[in-house]
């Protein structure tokens, strides 16, 4: 393991906590401030541990949880130098929380190491190693698991990553928080395990076949119904509607659901999977080969480009901010504390529809009037329509989105992007 401790220790203060193999407990970390990396720490590095919750009480503002102990207040982000994650910690510490992050800080993710709240006790280490799960969970009471390899992808050679990523690294985390004695998880899922989405038909709801390249090379996009040929009109799509991953990327989505619903019936935890739709904001990535489309628009609109919309720009997607994205998983963190041996999906969506072209054409009217062009071009891979029902997550959770599609879009045209990965 190589594990990197970051977080909030004076100069030359000795570092408290259980001891990795290898080093002698109370080991001190000389020269260190809040916020800095230690350089050259290595294997069997002593990772420093949380105060005890009655020590942590009084220096904590209430985070408004109706029966909160105090203990529920240290949390672990694995991902928490991401897009999300690092809302998602924003957020937390808004309400009182303890953070530690867990991040790899993989180049081909972050580029260049990102800056955290020096409040924020930063482990630089794969949530695939054991050793770094463990140390990462010690004085942790709830986890929320944002940590993955994300995005569409280059192609099928792409698999062993996603599925070491995020299969394996969620496989190691969980067996970690079984041993460890932690039953609260908040799962980071996507939209994607439903594959096509929900359309209502001559018959009633249907399930259309995946797209064939001939049809999209026709310009032919909208699935039809699979026993008649007839058009269909897409529906929102429900927590309880079948899933259908199309891709590696869904496959592991969906392997990490399966993983954490095992876990939770083996060992009496609780988890929320939160399934986000289309997540937009400032700090999102610039151009990568995994971004997302508000992305790829985004940082074409930064180089003086136009936006390129591929098919005919009629997808239907729910576009929901990231902020917004971040107060879901406040609440299911909260969600999580009462009576556990429960797996429940839900979810995030800002509850409107809007086609990729809508979303292409309000981003370039609020960066000075850029038309967006349509190509007609496709991925092999890409759904045409999905969007959801987060019913579930306002009426169990108590949440609602609170950035309109305007107002965000206004925000992202000319919010700052996390520089592009070289």
């Amino acid at each position: 393991m190589s594990l990197h401790v970051a977080g909030p220790t004076a100069a030359g203060a000795t570092v408290p906590g259980p001891t990795v193999p290898g080093t002698v407990s109370g080991q001190t970390v000389p020269g260190t401030v809040s916020g800095q990396t230690v350089p050259g720490t290595v294997s069997g590095a002593t990772v420093p541990a949380f105060p005890d919750a009655g020590a942590t009480a009084a220096a904590l503002p209430d985070p408004g949880r109706p029966g909160a102990g105090d203990r529920a207040r240290h949390l672990l982000v694995t991902g928490g130098a991401g897009f999300i994650g690092g809302a998602i910690v924003t957020a937390a510490l808004e309400r009182g929380y303890r953070v530690r992050v867990l991040d790899s800080l993989r180049r081909d993710v972050h580029g260049a190491p990102p800056t955290l709240d020096p409040r924020v006790e930063l482990l630089i280490g794969d949530v695939t190693d054991p050793a770094a799960c463990a140390a990462a969970l010690d004085g942790i009471d709830v986890v929320c698991h944002q940590a993955a390899k994300v995005g569409l992808g280059v192609d099928f050679a792409d698999a062993p990553d996603y599925v070491h990523s995020n299969e394996v690294g969620t496989a190691v985390l969980l067996a970690a928080m079984a041993t460890a004695g932690i039953r609260r998880l908040v799962l980071a899922s996507s939209m994607v395990v439903y594959g096509e989405g929900s359309y209502l038909g001559p018959h009633g709801f249907t399930r259309p076949a995946p797209r064939r390249a001939a049809d999209l090379d026709a310009g032919r996009f909208d699935p039809l119904d699979p026993a008649t040929g007839a058009a269909l009109e897409p529906v929102l799509v429900s927590e309880d509607d079948p899933v259908d991953p199309r891709n590696v990327y869904a496959s592991s989505k969906l392997g990490q659901e399966y993983l954490a619903t095992a876990w939770a019936r083996s060992t009496g935890g609780r988890v929320a999977a939160l399934r986000y739709h289309n997540v937009y904001g400032p700090g999102m990535p610039q151009n990568t080969p995994y971004a997302g489309v508000a992305s790829l628009f985004r940082s074409a609109l930064e180089r003086g480009e136009t936006p390129r919309v591929f098919e005919d720009g009629a997808q239907r997607r729910d576009f929901v901010h990231v902020r917004d994205v971040a107060s879901a998983n406040l609440a299911a963190l909260e969600w999580t504390a009462a009576e556990a041996g429960e797996f429940r999906a839900f979810n995030v969506g800002s509850g409107v529809v809007h086609t990729i072209g809508e979303m292409a054409a309000e981003l370039g009217r609020a960066a000075g009037g850029v038309v967006p062009v349509v190509t007609g071009e496709y991925r092999l891979g890409d759904v045409r329509h999905i969007t959801a029902s987060s019913e579930r997550l306002r009426s169990e959770l108590g949440w609602a989105a609170a950035v309109s599609f305007e107002d965000g879009m206004r925000e992202f045209a000319t919010a700052p992007l996390r520089a592009a990965v070289k």
